[in-house]
Formats: C-alpha cells, structure tokens, sequence
C-alpha cells in the first residue's frame, strides 16, 4: 500500500540516519567513502558525452562553446544544491523516487523513479551498440554476441559488489579524465592567449548568437547527466547525510572545471570545420592541439562507454532497490543477495530490459528524449524540495524552499524551449 510521508518527525527517517554507517538486517552493504564517491559520480558524469557532443555544442554556439557548457553547469548545479538538500534528510537509495513521494505524492514519485530508471536503461543500451560498432572494426563477431558480452560482462561486474563495481569504474575514470587532461595539457598554450579566451566567454548581443548558446546549452546539459545517480549509492555509502553532499558538490566543480578548459581549447583550436564533422570530436580536437594521432583518444572513448554502461546498470537497479522499498515498485525488486548485499533481483532485471532494447528496439528517438525526461524529474525533485520546506517542522529545508522553485521554473524553461526546437525544426 502506498504511503506518503511529510518531513514532520519521522521515526523511520531519524532510524535511517542514526544508524548510516551501520547495514540493516538484509540491507546493503556500506563501504564506499568519499574519495569513492567522488570517483563514482566523476566517473558517471564525465563520459561518452563529452567526448560526442563537443563537436555538436561547437557547431551550434561557435566561438561561445564554454558559455553552453557553464549555463548547462548552472542548469545542473540549481538541482544538485536541492539534491544536496533533500539527501542529508532522506538518505535513502532510490533518491528521486523517495524525495517526490515524501514532497509530491506516489503517483509522481513512480514517475521520477520509473524516468531514472527508464534514462538509464536507454542509456546503456544506446552505449552497448555504439561500443559494440567499435569493437567490429577490430574484430569479426556478429554484433548481438557482443552487445550481449558486454552487458552480461558488466551486469556481473554490478551484481558481484558494489565496492568492485566502483573500483572498476574508478579506473575507467582515470582513464577518462586523464585522457581529457592530455588535451587540456597540449592545449594550454592557447588559454595563455587571454583576450582571446575573453572572447570566449562574452556573448555578443545578437538574437542568433544567445539563441546558438541556449540550444547548444541542452545539447550539452547531456554531459552532465549523471552526477544525481550518486545519491541512489546513499545506502552503501558511509554516513551518507555528510558524505553524498559533498560529493555532489566535488563531482560537479571538476567536471565543470574540465568542460569548460576543454570548450575553451576546442573554441580556439584549428580546424573547426574538421572538429564539427568528425564522429570522433575530441580525438580532431587532440590533433588539431597537438600534431599527433587522435586515435588513442578514440581509444579512450570506447573505454568511456564501458564505464558509461557499468555506472547506469548499478544506478538503475538501485533506483528500482530503493522504490522496492518504498513499496513505489514490487518488493520483488527490493531482495538483496544474502552473500554480496548487492540488490541482485533488480540487477538481473536490468540488465534483461538493456539487452533486449539494445538488441530489438530502434534506440535513436528514445534516446533523444532522455534529457525532457531527466529535466522533468529533477523539475519534480525541485517541487519536492519546496513542498517540503514549507511544512511544519522542516528543518533545513525551510531555508532552501524558494531554491526548489527557482529549480521547478528553470527546468521547465529549459525542457520547453527544447520543445519548442523540436517542434519548429529550429527555426
């Protein structure tokens, strides 16, 4: 039977919070720290993204690339300060789902948590066909055997525990971000040009231009995506009140740090033209910088997409976990494997729903309504955040109740005027 649940005092919620280093009877296993979270949430944000969409955000904004990149930080960053909010009250896997049942009610709560899920599963099926391209041009195997491997592969890697699910994607990170800061290294000499970076970073007061940056802010509001699937780690994370903030916080300024050191130098590079057409954006860019092959950045995209599945199978099968018990799902999915204290029930149906998207279901349309559905739940955690701090006994969140509604008007305005592209073609 469904419940809702205010923020006045709630005995489940303070039981949750002072026992949040301690894993209950059958629950999950609390390992990961902060370093491990910020490893996480770095790992699941800065991915195939933005190694994809550099080119199409260069392409729409121009010399104003890093302006799309720091409105779709500020798009990003408005919710993450809610998320940081609503966490440190309600430490629970299943995050969205949790904080819209306690603010809004089960009926949208199912939608925000179904929408995580659904995201993430396309998500992943979407990065095990492209990886899968990838890999054919090395090796002769039938694609479904490989789509298949991988996501099998990965499912184990999720089900075994979540300590190696993070050490896994921990080293993909790495990767990742080392190779982004190989760029960034060959070219900084350009960032030494400082009216020029200047010129970057002031849009020019023309309709066309702002109109450029904003589209080209949505595009790039995909690279973000992700940074919130830490919260759904909050039962396996070591005093989670404290610690998921934090990294909330952690996750975000790096990334952004990084995207916009790396819009910057794209913006700046050579060959422009080369950039935007080329399937592999980054790897143009790395030449243009460099002189040198872009293929081990090609390279390190793949790899990126690995991670990019691991990191949405484990958020996904949490998401479904944390809905279990919030009895916003079956409990079916709420079982935890007795001897990993991994969700495997809700892991092996994820796992299922990436393979057979991935191997019978045309991905491009569904995935191009992945960011309307994500700017919808985080509309929802935002409207969450302010019913809440308007209750009785809300605590914290009383101070940060005109913040939720700045988050439910800001993605709203963002999520119709990509509406309205679609509609109009752009024009």
């Amino acid at each position: 039977m469904e419940r809702r649940i205010g923020v006045a005092p709630d005995r489940r919620d303070n039981a949750c919070m002072s026992t949040s280093e301690k894993p209950g009877a059958g629950g999950l296993r609390r390992t990961l720290s902060l370093p491990w979270l910020v490893f996480y949430g770095v790992g699941v944000t800065i991915g195939a993204g933005i190694f994809a969409l550099i080119g199409e955000v260069l392409a729409l904004a121009g010399d104003q690339a890093p302006l799309a990149f720091l409105l779709a930080g500020l798009i990003a960053g408005v919710t993450g300060v809610s998320y940081a909010a609503l966490i440190g009250r309600f430490p629970k896997a299943g995050g969205e789902a949790v904080f819209v049942n306690r603010g809004v009610g089960g009926a949208f709560a199912r939608f925000a948590g179904y929408g995580v899920v659904a995201t993430g599963t396309i998500s992943s099926a979407v990065i095990s066909i492209s990886f899968a391209g990838y890999i054919r041009e090395f090796v002769n195997l039938p694609e479904f055997f490989l789509v298949g491997l991988v996501i099998c592969g990965l499912s184990a890697v999720a089900w075994y525990g979540v300590r190696e699910s993070v050490v896994f994607a921990a080293g993909v990170t790495l990767i990742e971000l080392g190779t982004l800061l190989v760029v960034i290294a060959f070219g900084a000499p350009l960032l030494t040009d400082l009216p020029e970076v200047a010129r970057t970073l002031t849009p020019a007061l023309n309709i066309a231009v702002l109109s450029g940056i904003l589209s080209s802010s949505v595009l790039a509001f995909f690279a973000f995506i992700g940074f919130e699937d830490m919260i759904n780690m909050c039962e396996e994370t070591v005093a989670p009140e404290r610690t998921v903030p934090r990294a909330i916080f952690w996750t975000l300024g790096i990334t952004l740090f990084v995207y916009a050191l790396l819009a910057v130098i794209a913006a700046l590079a050579e060959g422009r033209d080369a950039i935007v057409a080329s399937p592999a954006p980054m790897a143009r860019v790395f030449e243009a910088v460099s002189g040198l092959s872009g293929k081990p950045v090609a390279a390190a995209a793949s790899i990126a997409m690995v991670n990019g599945i691991l990191v949405q199978i484990v958020m996904a099968s949490r998401v479904l976990y944390g809905m279990g018990n919030e009895g916003l799902a079956p409990r079916w999915f709420s079982s935890v494997d007795p001897g990993r204290q991994t969700p495997a029930r809700a892991t092996v149906f994820v796992a299922a729903m990436v393979l057979l998207l991935a191997l019978f279901f045309p991905l491009v349309q569904l995935a191009s309504a992945t960011s309307l559905v994500t700017l919808g739940v985080f509309a929802l955690v935002n409207l969450a955040l302010f019913r809440l701090g308007t209750r009785e006994g809300a605590g914290n969140l009383h101070r940060r109740r005109w913040w939720g509604m700045a988050g439910v008007l800001l993605c709203l305005s963002i999520a119709g005027f990509q509406l309205l592209i679609g509609v109009t073609g752009g024009h």
